[in-house]
């Protein structure tokens, strides 16, 4: 027997209720682990689309529509982890099931903007604006798996149901009502899409309700071809690529092997780190955004960073920390940029402050002077005499011209920090320019 023979015995047995007897408890283990891993976009889409359906502050109130943040976000912005502070949000969660549907994009000009095409396990299929399509604007006709396309501008999803967020830079409060006015004339037209009749089981739900939501999930929105093997390797527990799974067949030893890959799994996703370090910052993997069978590192940016867009669009570097990427030093820390070496992107970048959350997750921490993220178009800021630039962390204003180049962190507790480069160039990308190290002071 060869070994595709062996993976499909392995996956029919796996169907097979009672199947498990056949099976050693380390493979059900083993499959659990895989399984939870490998379904977690799913479920963290699922869970997003829910809270952003149901939340009546300037999100859609249906699919296939675009509801729109109004203000930058800030402390409040509790909806998706590792905001951004510069860019405003607008939000369509897709249903295309009864046919394509058409976008309009209005012109932009020279403003940053990223329309990001995002399939229910998280890759962006397609990403519109500023870097793909220019500032000119137009009309796209988004089409669904196994749909004709029939329209202007046609870009395809990779599943049924998707996400579409819309990224518009803003140079403070001022800039709104431009903003608002690009944001009021993104339109989609097309059938209209029909919410889901029910709540899904979260990351956070027991074993078997997790896995029988993302069976169903899993029928509504079928993975890749390109993932056979994983479902080879995950079938003990009886999880098709069809969305098949009878949480009836697993007595309570198989159910506690279960819990046990789980919690397993869980751990694993507590250790990933974006990328390589270097010179004491991580910086993405090349499968950012678009994750192909890199499923653990997938699975770990669902929680922590869910809609990342990938490393040509926009590049995601985290410090080197005390705790990983965790401090909970007293600082200050700076951060030095020589004369001539500032970040270099063709868009703008900015370092944001965090507070991490107990099951990893980040947001946005309230202030004294309300400053969420600092960079290159922050008012005020103050080069050195010979062209350099200092950044200044600190719980509490490090006074005197200093003062001007603050981002103020937590007054006690951990922090964490995000450093962002937008349309960054080919010597960013690929690692000819790296970011200064933080040094505490």
């Amino acid at each position: 027997m060869n070994r595709r023979e062996l993976l499909a015995a392995v996956a029919v047995v796996g169907m097979i209720p009672g199947a498990r007897a056949f099976a050693a408890a380390g493979d059900l283990k083993s499959a659990a682990r895989e399984a939870w891993l490998y379904g977690l976009p799913w479920i963290e889409m699922a869970a997003a689309r829910d809270r952003m359906l149901g939340n009546k502050g300037g999100q859609p109130a249906g699919l296939n529509a675009f509801g729109h943040s109004r203000q930058l976000i800030g402390p409040e912005g509790l909806t998706i982890t590792s905001p951004n502070n510069d860019t405003i949000y607008s939000s369509a969660w897709l249903d295309l099931t009864q046919g394509p549907l058409t976008l309009t994009v209005p012109p932009t000009g020279d403003r940053y903007i990223s329309l990001a095409g995002m399939n229910m396990y998280t890759d962006n299929d397609f990403v519109l604006g500023t870097r793909t399509t220019g500032g000119a604007g137009g009309r796209y006709t988004i089409v669904g798996p196994g749909q004709a396309g029939a329209g202007p501008n046609i870009v395809r999803l990779n599943t049924a149901h998707g996400w579409l967020l819309a990224r518009t830079l803003v140079d403070g409060p001022q800039d709104l009502p431009a903003v608002h006015k690009i944001q009021d004339q993104l339109r989609l037209s097309g059938p209209a899409g029909v919410r889901p009749a029910k709540v899904y089981a979260t990351r956070h739900s027991p074993a078997l309700e997790y896995f029988a939501s993302l069976a169903e999930l899993l029928k509504f929105d079928p993975p890749p071809a390109t993932d056979g093997v994983l479902f080879g390797r995950a079938a003990p527990l009886g999880l098709s690529a069809g969305g098949g799974f009878d949480p009836r067949r697993f007595d309570a030893a198989a159910v506690a092997e279960i819990e046990a890959g789980v919690a397993e799994a869980r751990k694993a996703i507590d250790g990933i780190r974006p990328g390589a370090s270097v010179q004491g910052w991580t910086y993405p993997r090349h499968t950012l955004g678009y994750f192909h069978q890199d499923y653990l590192f997938r699975a770990a940016v669902a929680v922590i960073g869910l809609a990342a867009l990938p490393p040509a669009e926009a590049m995601y570097m985290q410090p080197v920390a005390d705790k990983g990427r965790i401090f909970d030093g007293t600082g200050p820390y700076r951060m030095h940029f020589p004369a001539g070496q500032m970040p270099p992107v063709n868009a703008f970048w900015s370092l944001t402050m965090y507070r991490p959350t107990k099951d990893g997750q980040f947001f946005l921490v309230d202030n004294p002077i309300k400053r969420y993220s600092i960079g290159d178009r922050t008012p005020g800021l103050r080069k050195n005499a010979d062209g350099s630039l200092d950044l200044w962390i600190a719980r509490s204003d490090p006074g005197g011209d200093m003062s001007a180049n603050w981002l103020p962190a937590p007054s006690d507790g951990p922090f964490s920090l995000s450093f962002r480069a937008y349309l960054p160039t080919p010597d960013f990308q690929d690692g000819r320019y790296r970011l200064p190290a933080l040094q505490q002071v």
